[in-house]
């Protein structure tokens, strides 16, 4: 384990205080990349700036788009042609390592992919195989994973693509949001298992609509999902992204663990997040949610309580629902979320492991976790370089003195002001 550790926070009584969190990284990319294909120059408003934008912000700079992202309230981005050749670094992005490839094989000249290590173990097979059925020269050893080359023709020809997403919800995502720029009417078919983390895609289909591009989703049954676009102009403008609401989740899990209250402002009163999900959760838990003028407000309870919960739509606050779920009075048991396995780390894995590290009584499943009630100790939280796991050790220290989270830094993947932020709130700074 690395020695960068940092002493989490213990709170010495409940939890109080409002917390304004930057805005959606899910959302941020979406835009920077529906931007990049706009007609028009287009501003993003209230966007993140955090490692996984920089990153697609310099790889679509290094495609030819001119963005401006000095004063992150305001990003700019005015399109232009895409070229190659150009090296992309997709760190640990699993955003860019899925949509910027579909983007790429539009642009002329070989495009090169790459990322962290971690990275380079997250599948990438079946953007791989959709990109080479649209007739796009894809070079990668057979690896079906980073490092991979695209030759880009300046053109992609779209039409009819069969493939499994059921391990990312990403693949298709990445598909849609450049077939406006293919030449054909396109049609990605799912088949396999359910889509996880289904409204990541009716995310990318509401901002495809937004920015003026038909496309028609029939996802009446998970398993046999299909969406059509029509190729044509793209016309963002200006566009306002929302505040990330899986990263408030874990403020808001503060309130959780110490019976206190958090406030988190401009929470959507309609939205395609799969963050939003967590008021149904905690309420589930024993807490109470109200969405008032100020924002969503969540009250701890004096005793959780557990939950068995399928998370396949929001498997991204599996880690936060997981930390909550350890202080339990019941057992808990979170499903749907086999497709963990293969996100920054293997989640399911790794909160198992830190959970028991923690003298906590945690089980792996073939699609979950199995929580049982059990007193923590304090124990060095690992994190495997996965900002999940690192605010998943950081609720933990709320009520266990003497844990310390490896690497907090790695937060900077979504929210560099992460550990600050969580100091403000934990020592009554941020008081509602």
């Amino acid at each position: 384990m690395s020695q960068q550790m940092w002493a989490a926070p213990t709170a010495a009584m409940p939890v109080r205080g409002t917390v304004n969190v930057p805005g959606s990284k899910s959302i941020t990319n979406r835009a920077l990349i529906l931007a990049a294909i706009s007609q028009s120059p287009s501003t993003i408003s209230n966007g993140l700036i955090a490692r996984d934008t920089q990153l697609m912000i310099k790889a679509l700079q290094t495609l030819g788009v001119a963005i401006d992202s000095t004063d992150p309230a305001h990003i700019t981005v005015v399109p232009g042609p895409l070229r190659g050749p150009a090296e992309i670094d997709c760190g640990l992005a699993g955003t860019l390592m899925r949509f910027l490839p579909p983007l790429a094989a539009t642009a002329d000249g070989p495009i090169h992919f790459d990322g962290d290590e971690g990275a380079r173990r997250r599948p990438m097979a079946t953007a791989i195989t959709a990109l080479r059925d649209l007739g796009v020269a894809v070079a990668d050893d057979g690896r079906g994973k980073l490092p991979f080359t695209i030759v880009g023709t300046g053109s992609v020809r779209g039409g009819e693509i069969d493939l499994d997403a059921s391990s990312s919800s990403q693949f298709v995502s990445g598909l849609l949001l450049s077939a406006p720029r293919f030449a054909n009417v396109t049609t990605v078919r799912h088949r396999g298992a359910a889509v996880p983390s289904l409204p990541h895609i009716e995310m990318t289909v509401d901002m495809l609509r937004a920015a003026g591009v038909e496309v028609v989703a029939d996802t009446a049954d998970p398993s046999h999902a299909q969406w059509t676009v029509t190729p044509g102009s793209v016309n963002l403008g200006d566009y306002i992204v929302e505040p990330d609401l899986s990263n408030a989740s874990a403020f808001l899990a503060a309130a959780m663990v110490t019976g206190g209250s958090v406030t988190v402002p401009d929470w959507p009163l309609h939205t395609t997040q799969a963050g939003d999900q967590i008021r149904g959760v905690f309420t589930a838990m024993g807490a109470t949610c109200e969405i008032t003028g100020d924002g969503l407000r969540v009250t701890g309870p004096d005793t959780l309580t557990g939950i068995d919960v399928d998370l396949r739509d929001i498997g991204e606050l599996t880690p936060t629902i997981a930390a909550v779920a350890a202080f339990a009075a019941g057992p808990s048991t979170l499903t749907g979320i086999a497709h963990l396995r293969g996100h920054e780390t293997d989640r399911l894995e790794a909160l198992v492991t830190e959970i028991n590290r923690l003298g906590g009584a945690a089980t792996e499943r073939d699609d979950g976790i199995a929580i049982e009630p059990a007193p923590l100790t304090a124990a060095d939280v690992a994190t495997y370089h996965d900002h999940r796991m690192a605010t998943f050790g950081a609720i933990v220290g709320l009520r266990v003195p003497g844990t310390r989270v490896e690497n907090i830094a790695t937060t900077s993947k979504t929210m560099p002001e992460f550990a600050s932020m969580w100091n403000r709130l934990v020592n009554g700074l941020d008081a509602a």
